[in-house]
C-alpha cells in the first residue's frame, strides 16, 4: 500500500460512487509526485509505462511535428486522467505533458489499467468518456484549422479555455493559469504577431483584457459572435 489518503480522489468524477474499500484498492499501486512549472511529466515518443491523474495544477499537452513545430493540443485540468496511451493501445506517448504551473499528479503502472477497469467498471467508463471527448475536441480543432479564419480560431480557443478553466474575475472570466500569447499561437496554428494584433484589437472593443501570461474574457457573448463570424444584433 502507498499510504495515500482516499480523500485525494473520493470527490472526483472518475471515482464517483466507489466505496472506501474500492478507493483504497485504486490507490494501492499509485504514487504521488510534484512537478515544477515548466517541467515535463513525460515526453512525446517516450515509452508509456504509466497513466496519470492530475490532482492540482494545469498541464499543457504539446505535440511536436517532424519539422520541429510545436502545437499545444489541449490543457489538462484538475481531476482529469491524462497520459492514458494504454487505453488507446499505444506503447508510446503521442505528445508531451508539461506542467503549466506547479502540479501534483498521481501515476499508476500500466499493468493496473486492465484490472482497475475489470474491478471498477465505472472507472473504465469514465476513462473512455474522457478519450471520446478529447477525440471530439481534436476533430473540432482540425475543422477549425481547415475551414475558419484565424480570428475565429483564436476566439474559439479562448472560449474553450474559459469553459475548461475559467474563474470569475471582477471584470469577466479569467483563464485560471498562466498563458502567453505564444501559447495561444501554438494552439491555433498562427503567429505571435497575429495573436498580439487581434488581442489588442479585441481589448479596444472590450472583448478581452490581457496582460503578462494572463487573459480575461470581458465579453463572452461578443467573443462568441466573433467565433461564429456573426455581427451583434
Amino acid at each position: 500500500m502507498t499510504g495515500l489518503d482516499r480523500t485525494l480522489i473520493a470527490g472526483l468524477e472518475t471515482f464517483r460512487g466507489l466505496s472506501d474499500q474500492a478507493l483504497d484498492r485504486v490507490l494501492a499501486y499509485a504514487r504521488s509526485a510534484r512537478h515544477a512549472k515548466g517541467s515535463e511529466i513525460f515526453s512525446q515518443g517516450a515509452e508509456a509505462e504509466n497513466f496519470y491523474l492530475l490532482l492540482s495544477g494545469h498541464i499543457r499537452v504539446v505535440r511536436t511535428s517532424p519539422e520541429g513545430h510545436q502545437v499545444i493540443a489541449r490543457y489538462i485540468n484538475e481531476g482529469e486522467l491524462f497520459g492514458i496511451a494504454v487505453a488507446m493501445g499505444r506503447t508510446t506517448f503521442p505528445a508531451s505533458a508539461v506542467a503549466a504551473v506547479d502540479c501534483v499528479a498521481l501515476a499508476w503502472p500500466n499493468r493496473e489499467w486492465a484490472e482497475l477497469q475489470t474491478l471498477f467498471p465505472a472507472f473504465g467508463a469514465s476513462a473512455y468518456q474522457t478519450i471520446g471527448a478529447r477525440l471530439q475536441e481534436t476533430q473540432a480543432q482540425v475543422m477549425e484549422m481547415s475551414t475558419e479564419q484565424v480570428e475565429q480560431r483564436i476566439a474559439h480557443a479562448l472560449l474553450r479555455l474559459v469553459k475548461q478553466a475559467g474563474r470569475k474575475a471582477a471584470d469577466g472570466i479569467e483563464i485560471d493559469f498562466p498563458i502567453t500569447r505564444q501559447d495561444i499561437a501554438e494552439m491555433t496554428g498562427t503567429t505571435l504577431h497575429t495573436v498580439s494584433r487581434l488581442l489588442s484589437a479585441w481589448e479596444q472593443r472590450g472583448l478581452v483584457r490581457s496582460g503578462r501570461q494572463k487573459v480575461v474574457v470581458t465579453d463572452a457573448h461578443g467573443l462568441m459572435l466573433v467565433a461564429e463570424h456573426r455581427r451583434r444584433d
